[in-house]
């Protein structure tokens, strides 16, 4: 499932092309893609239709593009679920025969564009949904269905000392903690391993046994992670993971733990080893990532 990187990588390729742009046509070809959507389809391409979108905003994996926020009190909702992409294509560019909605609008800069959003697994959608106080600071809007989402670590107004609270009254592996997009948002299988193996900590670590100092030992590599990944254009080990030019991001060449099972580990030499988690697998290196009691 694309994470973060992914979708800031996403975000930030989107911003030029549709910030100021207004719709003009909209092809809806599979209307499972708008399952998230509260209306019918008639009424998303009623509402798209002639609106202007402002600059792209993300929380996590959550995208969103506020619609004529002059105006109206809505924006156009991605989730990218596990293999939706979001590509910029020419107005006359063939159309993927996995692409579920199609957004033709016009750049007052750059002219015609199409957006057009590819899913192969149908996990992904688009909706228009209502913005709604972020609830923990004062005029910032999300849209409803991001509301419960946490901040995620690359945001500047994410609380270190809020999050390093709420983590250790959890009774929970550090994992578990990490993957809960309500406690910190953005961060999935792929940097979680990473940043545990960072951080020398199991993914079993308990929170309650995890000292201050270690939580933000964690919180800082989880950073560092997040942040090369981003600028190397995030993880793609398929086609699946593409950005919105339709290029691949590079980041899976650093990986160090997530997928390296069978390989050395970088820092000590022995095994990475892959055991079952959570209907997934948690990647780590059995000598330097150790359960410990309170420290």
């Amino acid at each position: 499932m694309p994470e973060l990187p992914e979708v800031e990588v996403v975000r930030a390729g989107l911003e030029p092309a549709i910030t100021g742009a207004t719709v003009t046509a909209v092809q809806i070809f599979d209307e499972r893609s708008l399952r998230r959507h509260t209306a019918p389809a008639e009424d998303f391409v009623d509402r798209m239709i002639g609106s202007t979108f402002a600059a792209p905003r993300r929380r996590g994996k959550f995208l969103w593009v506020p619609v004529d926020p002059s105006r109206t009190d809505s924006a156009l909702v991605v989730h990218l679920g596990m293999s939706g992409q979001v590509l910029l294509r020419e107005p006359d560019a063939a159309v993927d025969r996995l692409t579920r909605i199609s957004i033709d609008m016009t750049n007052p800069e750059h002219g015609p564009v199409r957006v057009d959003f590819v899913d192969q697994r149908i996990f992904g959608s688009m909706a228009l949904d209502t913005l709604v106080e972020s609830g923990d600071l004062p005029g910032d809007l999300v849209p409803s269905q991001v509301r419960h989402i946490a901040r995620d670590p690359m945001d500047p107004n994410f609380d270190d000392a809020r999050f390093f609270t709420r983590l250790a009254a959890r009774n929970t592996g550090i994992k578990r903690a990490l993957l809960d997009q309500t406690l910190i948002s953005g961060i999935g299988n792929i940097y979680a391993d990473e940043a545990l193996w960072a951080s020398r900590i199991h993914y079993d670590q308990p929170t309650s046994a995890l000292s201050r100092p270690r939580a933000k030992t964690l919180l800082a590599e989880v950073r560092l992670v997040l942040g090369k990944a981003l600028a190397e254009g995030g993880t793609s080990f398929d086609a699946q993971y593409l950005n919105v030019n339709g290029e691949s991001g590079y980041f899976s060449h650093s990986l160090n733990a997530y997928g390296q099972q069978g390989l050395p580990c970088p820092r000590c030499g022995r095994m990475i080893v892959r055991e079952q988690f959570m209907n997934r697998g948690s990647h780590f290196c059995p000598w330097c990532q150790r359960v410990r009691g309170a420290n």
